[in-house]
C-alpha cells in the first residue's frame, strides 16, 4: 500500500456528515480542517495524524508507517479520542466547543466550533504602541475562567501560545488547538512528533513528563503575557536551563506596566515550577487585585477638574 505521509484531505471531501473545505492549520499531532456541515454551517475539524507514525493511502485511509509504529498510534488514538470526550463536556465562552468527535479513515476526528476573529498574535505583531495594560488584565482574567474550567476537567492544554488565543470584535478571548493526546504518548512517539512550542514551552515539556501538572499551562501563560509586554516570546527554556539569558521583565520593562504585572509574569517564568504559581485561580486573583487597586487609584474626572483649575490659578 502506497502512503503519502501526512498529505491533507483533498478540497470538497465527504467526511461523514462534513464537507472539508481546505486545510487552516495543524501541526506535529494532527491537522485542522475548516468544513461545512449539514446545514451549511462553518466547523472546525481536527484530524489526528502524527506526523513520522502514519501515511495516507489514496482513500483517506490513515495506517502506521511500520509495525513498530502501530502501538503508540493506537494508544495516542484512543487520548485523542478520550480527551475529545472530555472536551465536548466543557461549556465556557473562553474555551472553544468541541461539538462532536468521531471514528473515520481509520483514525479519530474531533468537531469544534468555527471561531471567527483574529489571534492575539496577530493582534501583537500589529501594534504600534506597547499593549495597554487593562487590555492585558481583561483578556486574561477571562482566558483564566476558561482555563480554570479546562483545569477541573483534569486536562491540561499544554501549548498556549498568542497564536492559540482568538479575540473577538468584543475583546472576550477563546483558548483553541488543545493538542489532544499530546500529554500521554511515549518516549518513541514524542521523539517522532515535536509536542512543544519553544519560547512557550515549560522545561518539565521537554525532558520531565513526570512532572507536568497546572504550573506547566501557567509557563505558558506567563509567556504569552511577556509576549504581550516584549512583543516576542522569552528566551526558550530549554536554552535558558543551559544558559539563562532572559532579563526579567521588572527590570527591561519597568516604569512601562506596573510593578505588580511585570513581578506575576516573572514568577510564572520560573525555570522550577514549584517556584511558580501553582494554580490558575492564584494567578487569576493577583490580575483582579491589581484591576481593583488600579480603579483606586485612577483619578476621579471631578479630582482631574479641580488639579486642572488649581494650576491654572
Amino acid at each position: 500500500m502506497a502512503l503519502q505521509s501526512t498529505e491533507p484531505l483533498p478540497q470538497n471531501y465527504q467526511l461523514g456528515e462534513y464537507v472539508i473545505d481546505r486545510r487552516i492549520g495543524g501541526g506535529g499531532f494532527s491537522l485542522v480542517y475548516l468544513a461545512y456541515d449539514i446545514e451549511g454551517q462553518p466547523v472546525a475539524i481536527k484530524e489526528y495524524l502524527p506526523g513520522g507514525v502514519v501515511g495516507r493511502g489514496k482513500m483517506g485511509t490513515v495506517h502506521p508507517l511500520a509495525e513498530d509504529k502501530e502501538a503508540s498510534f493506537r494508544y495516542g488514538m484512543k487520548c485523542f479520542f478520550e480527551e475529545g470526550r472530555a472536551l465536548a463536556g466543557i461549556r465556557h465562552p473562553n474555551v472553544v466547543r468541541v461539538t462532536n468527535f468521531f471514528r473515520a479513515n481509520e483514525t479519530v476526528y474531533m468537531v469544534m466550533k468555527f471561531e471567527q476573529g483574529k489571534t492575539l498574535q496577530r493582534h501583537i505583531t500589529g501594534l504600534k504602541e506597547p499593549m495597554r495594560e487593562s487590555f492585558i488584565r481583561s483578556v486574561f482574567v477571562q482566558l483564566l475562567n476558561g482555563l480554570r474550567e479546562v483545569h477541573a476537567h483534569k486536562i491540561l492544554h499544554l501549548d498556549i501560545k498568542p497564536s492559540n488565543i482568538y479575540i473577538h470584535a468584543d475583546g472576550s478571548p477563546v483558548l483553541i488547538d488543545f493538542g489532544a493526546a499530546r500529554h500521554a504518548l511515549t518516549y518513541d512517539f514524542q521523539a517522532a512528533s515535536p509536542m512543544y512550542t519553544p519560547g512557550f514551552a515549560a522545561p518539565e515539556q521537554y525532558s520531565q513528563r513526570e512532572r507536568l501538572g497546572p504550573w506547566t499551562d501557567i509557563y505558558s501563560v506567563g509567556a504569552t503575557l511577556y509576549a504581550c509586554i516584549a512583543k516576542g516570546p522569552p528566551q526558550p527554556s530549554d536554552q535558558r536551563q543551559d544558559k539563562d539569558k532572559l532579563l526579567p521583565v521588572s527590570k527591561s520593562h519597568a516604569g512601562l506596566f506596573s510593578t505588580d504585572l511585570l513581578e506575576l509574569v516573572d514568577s510564572m517564568l520560573k525555570l522550577n515550577y514549584t517556584e511558580r504559581p501553582q494554580s490558575v485561580f492564584a494567578v487569576q486573583k493577583r490580575l483582579i487585585e491589581m484591576a481593583q487597586v488600579s480603579r483606586e487609584h485612577r483619578p476621579s474626572l471631578l479630582a482631574l477638574i479641580k488639579e486642572r483649575i488649581t494650576r491654572k490659578a
